[in-house]
């Protein structure tokens, strides 16, 4: 490498360090006079701390030197905040085990909605909800949530508000992002080593995971939008990140303009629940929906306009064409996409309002709603997607949007607590999965499975071992973690819900779950198995990649133990998750709201049908057994092969029809329209001015005005002329003019007197 090169990179990590210093400096002054408030505030809420200290990783970011290998100082930060997401989930465990003991100091009720006093109960300590008085005792236990809030601004009287909510999703929630986001980070010092932009990525992977533990902790439903939107715009970025090839900046692209359109029911929803409650406070806004404070009607449309956010943020039919493309961003990013930040706020988002989504969509009482159909499509959309695809981290994005249906499912069949564990469980497996797709395309500089990948099981046994761990967690094999929560799923199906159960939903939930073993294992069979079709000599990862899959893989497989049923674990072991972070409170609903017991039926079944994917699709691609090139031979097969390529068309109809008629006919159109019927409009005023102007000018100024004008002057002129005759100054004259009137005056009299 050349003096001249090692000069200006010197120069220019000199450069960085100074300007990292001096926002350094001028972030410490702004903050001197509220540090005494801040660590009161840290102290005792360690969320608040847990969200600010992921900023600082900006400024390691941009401070640190040279490229290569980053340095693993870098990932400091999201260490220390996964330490407190930590502490603050052991803090709220004690305060679902002593209730009364963490309740609080004094506690004063502000009015709650008319015929009784309610709310959000305000003490020194943070906030809770009292029960309202026309409320029945009820025999859930209540729990009071976390809170602190400060007024952001005033606008018609209003005090519009920001703050923190911990409860129990939100701590859950806290842990996930946190954990998964510190090996990303991880990861990403060896992945991205030597990248052309590594400060740019490094800043804006630490800004979207501050994001979303904003949106996480948020009380207000308007908070949540700015940090919803925060996240999308951090999404923007880093799918971007190399945005020098014309197709990244298209997916980035695609994937925030798609997203504005699902957000634009987000918007509606939120201002019509803010008319409907008086409040943007999630808590207010999910008592009021309880209590009847919220007519059904209202309800309904609300919820169907925050049913489109979650179409766009996570990835649901019809909406869900941005995801795939959103490989196009480096692995870590679409680990940290599909595992905790982006494509789970839309879920995040659902389970916050529940109280609106249950009483709006009935779930506690049909066998069908918008919410779970949307789900359920999803569910067998994306898994058959998932089938054709070459490229590894499409298949998997693939299987993201399918897991994203179960848990949009499960929330809308009444499965709350269903919907956050697979959340849960599938943060862990899946981040392992990217993660482990990341590896093996730094061994061998592609993702495209069939043509240079195949046998790497030789050569990368570390990543084989985790990704088949992740794998077999992803189908649901007992007794991994997603054996537990998709188990729940379905035997939420079959019992929740009115007389009819959700019966047809635990049908696509198995049929889902048969498709998912099939493509995961034919992902496994063209990676790891086979002749290597590749180029060059594959390599295990560094450490760096591998430990993060080995905690990740360990995680997925372990991950849920955390709720097993009461059938199959002793009291204090039962239910853990169930207890700790399913909110109990008037914000939450109770009346027609139930938890689905343990089948063994359907957990056997389940299995059954995942180990027939699993053998089928070992049969087909490790054994040959199958009617292989069916597509070729038999018109149907090919007619559905050839959907599932073109991706059920909707990048069909909405980049070739949609846009491309704006574009083509429609533009023209508009085109037309403006050149002829509005130019011609404007012209045809122009022209009739001009005429009139003219006429006006040439026949009623020069002719009419001009004319009276001159000809009154002439009148004048000729009037002075005559009247000039009779003033000569001759007496004889005026003697005769007046004789002649006295004469005139004498004759009048004469004849008319």
């Amino acid at each position: 490498m050349s003096t001249n090169v090692l000069c200006v990179r010197a120069r220019r990590a000199a450069a960085v360090r100074t300007s990292s210093r001096a926002i350094f400096r001028a972030l410490q002054g702004f903050c001197r006079p509220y540090r005494r408030q801040v660590a009161r505030m840290a102290a005792r809420h360690p969320a608040l701390a847990d969200l600010a200290v992921t900023f600082p990783g900006l400024l390691f970011a941009l401070a640190a030197r040279g490229f290569g290998r980053g340095p693993l100082w870098l990932t400091v930060p999201f260490g220390i905040a996964f330490a407190l997401a930590l502490a603050t989930n052991v803090s709220w465990w004690d305060h679902v085990d002593n209730p009364d003991e963490a309740s609080g100091t004094h506690v004063e009720a502000v009015a709650g909605s008319e015929g009784g006093e309610g709310g959000v109960a305000r003490g020194e300590e943070g906030a809770a909800f009292d029960e309202p008085e026309n409320r029945e005792e009820e025999e859930h236990e209540t729990v009071e949530p976390v809170t602190q809030e400060v007024t952001w601004f005033e606008a018609g009287g209003v005090d519009i508000k920001v703050g923190m909510l911990l409860d129990g999703p939100a701590v859950m929630m806290l842990l996930v992002v946190t954990s998964v986001s510190l090996l990303v980070h991880i990861y990403s010092t060896d992945y991205v080593g030597g990248d052309r932009r590594y400060t740019h990525f490094f800043a804006f992977l630490s800004l979207f995971t501050a994001s979303m533990l904003g949106l996480v902790i948020a009380k207000s439903t308007l908070q949540l939008i700015v940090m919803w939107e925060l996240v999308g715009v951090c999404s923007f970025v880093l799918i971007g990140h190399w945005w020098e090839e014309k197709a990244n900046s298209d997916a980035a692209l695609k994937a925030f303009i798609t997203n504005r359109v699902g957000d634009v029911g987000l918007i509606i929803g939120v201002i019509l629940l803010f008319w409907a409650a008086g409040s943007f406070d999630i808590l207010e806004t999910n008592a009021a929906a309880l209590d009847g404070s919220i007519g059904h009607s209202t309800l309904l449309i609300a919820s169907c306009c925050l049913i489109a956010a979650v179409m766009s943020k996570s990835g649901q039919f019809i909406l869900h064409t941005w995801l795939p493309d959103a490989m196009a961003g480096p692995t870590p990013v679409s680990a940290l996409i599909h595992a905790a930040t982006m494509v789970v706020a839309g879920i995040y988002m659902v389970a916050r309002l529940y109280a609106v989504f249950f009483e709006g969509l009935s779930i506690g009482t049909s066998s069908f709603n918008l919410l779970a159909i949307v789900g359920g499509v999803t569910v067998l959309g994306g898994a058959g997607l998932a089938f054709v695809q070459n490229d590894i981290k499409k298949v998997l994005a693939y299987s993201t949007v399918s897991q994203l249906g179960y848990m949009v499912m499960a929330l809308g069949i009444g499965a709350w607590t269903a919907a956050l564990f697979h959340l849960f469980t599938h943060a862990f497996f899946k981040a392992c999965l990217f993660l482990g797709s990341g590896s093996v395309s730094h061994a061998v500089h592609s993702f495209d499975m069939k043509k240079d990948m195949g046998g790497l099981k030789r050569w990368m046994p570390q990543t084989f071992w985790t990704f088949v761990i992740a794998s077999a967690a992803l189908i649901g094999i007992f007794p991994l973690a997603g054996f537990w929560s998709k188990d729940e799923i379905l035997a939420g199906a079959n019992q929740l819900g009115g007389s009819g159960h959700y019966t047809v939903f635990m049908i696509i939930g198995i049929v889902g779950a048969f498709m998912t073993a099939a493509y995961m294992t034919r992902t496994i069979w063209y990676t790891f198995f086979g002749e290597f079709r590749g180029h060059g000599q594959p390599h295990e990862s560094g450490p760096r990649i591998v430990i993060p899959l080995w905690i990740l893989a360990a995680a997925g497989a372990t991950a849920g133990l955390v709720n097993l049923p009461s059938a199959l674990a002793p009291d204090s072991f039962e239910l853990r998750f169930e207890h700790y972070f399913e909110p109990k409170g008037v914000y939450f609903p109770t009346v027609g709201f139930s938890h689905p017991e343990f089948s063994l039926a359907i957990a056997v079944g389940s299995t059954i049908i995942g180990l027939a994917g699993v053998t089928l699709a070992y049969l087909w691609y490790f054994r040959g057994l199958g009617p292989h090139g069916i597509t070729e031979r038999n018109r149907a097969a090919r007619a559905g092969y050839t959907v599932l390529l073109n991706k059920y068309y909707f990048d069909h109809l909405y980049t070739d029809i949609i846009v491309a008629d704006v574009k083509g006919p429609i533009a023209r159109g508009v085109y037309w329209f403006n050149q002829v019927v509005i130019d011609g409009v404007v012209n045809g005023a122009g022209r009739f001015a001009t005429v009139l102007g003219r006429f006006t000018y040439e026949r009623i100024d020069q002719q009419v005005v001009d004319g009276a004008i001159n000809g009154s002057a002439a009148a004048a002129e000729g009037g002075g002329q005559i009247f000039r005759q009779l003033t000569s100054g001759k007496v004889q004259q005026y003697g005769a003019l007046l004789f002649g009137a006295a004469a005139l005056l004498a004759g009048a009299i004469i004849l008319f007197v």
